[in-house]
């Protein structure tokens, strides 16, 4: 069972939607950040921001305060996915690994391209159809190296460890074993998804084939030591916020913060929160310098 739980503001489907996440004690926590990247040995955890057969492209938002899951938004529009024929929305449980970052500065060894500037992201396999905010614990089987419009953007494909067939699944051939046509089917969403927009095929390295378990646990691995740069402030993170928020102020002042109520505008009533780099993660440290709310 996770400890982190979801909470929704606005109206699903709106500019103004957001999902804000949660720990243990009621505290309000980025995804990006605040999440420990293992959930336990060999285990990672997975942010879940778009469920198995929808449609509307959710992320989390990495240049907002607390980083909360957004609809994302091009030229005014809310942003969807088409039924790309035979498919009907996503075909698996898509999200992130939390604490990771795709580099744009870092040319990938294997792609010959930078990275996509967002957390790695994650197809889960499993059976159930997974909430959007759900935090999930699940073991990594293999990778593909996706080329999206001259950037690096690795797909790990991964399965919830509380799926009850989890244990016959142990690397990518276990995939292509049972289940068959499921990774050429992830190759061909991924891609043609965006040549209804007008955009061209992507593409892809190694051949469009899928890597091993190991394989991706380095590069996972390789993604979290570029976050650890980002939030240590090591690398140029160009909006991305690397700030983690422990609000220190009494419960109606946080949701009139989270509403966006409490601006700069409103200094004056003197309140004020915890405003900690994400870098007192890497240390497990909550201290921080209390500073006025940002505009949201």
């Amino acid at each position: 069972m996770s400890s982190f739980t979801s909470e929704e503001r606005a109206a699903p489907f709106t500019l103004e939607y957001r999902v804000f996440l949660k720990n243990e004690k009621g505290q309000y926590i980025s995804p990006f950040h605040d999440i420990p990247i293992y959930a336990d040995k060999d285990v990672f955890h997975m942010v879940v921001e778009v469920p198995r057969w929808s449609n509307a492209k959710m992320e989390i938002a990495t240049k907002d305060p607390l980083n909360p899951i957004k609809q994302d938004v091009k030229k005014g529009k809310l942003r969807y996915v088409v039924n790309l024929f035979p498919y009907k929305g996503y075909i698996w449980n898509y999200g992130a690994i939390p604490q990771t970052w795709e580099d744009p500065g870092h040319s990938d060894k294997h792609t010959g391209c930078c990275g996509d500037n967002d957390p790695i992201d994650v197809c889960e396999i499993g059976s159930k159809v997974c909430a959007r905010g759900e935090i999930i614990r699940v073991k990594v089987l293999g990778i593909l190296a996706m080329i999206d419009e001259g950037e690096t953007d690795w797909k790990v494909i991964a399965i919830n460890v509380d799926d009850p067939d989890v244990a016959n699944y142990n690397d990518i051939s276990d995939v292509e074993r049972l289940k068959p046509g499921y990774l050429e089917a992830t190759v061909d969403w991924f891609r043609r998804y965006k040549v209804p927009d007008g955009k061209p095929e992507n593409e892809f390295a190694f051949n469009a084939e899928f890597k091993n378990k190991d394989f991706a646990i380095d590069i996972i691995k390789s993604t979290h030591d570029y976050w650890k740069a980002l939030v240590t402030k090591k690398t140029d993170g160009k909006g991305i916020s690397c700030y983690h928020h422990h609000v220190t102020l009494p419960a109606q002042y946080q949701q009139m913060w989270i509403n966006g109520s409490i601006t700069r505008k409103t200094d004056e009533t003197s309140l004020e929160y915890k405003l900690i780099p994400a870098a007192s993660c890497l240390s497990g440290s909550i201290r921080g310098k209390s500073s006025s709310f940002p505009k949201l």
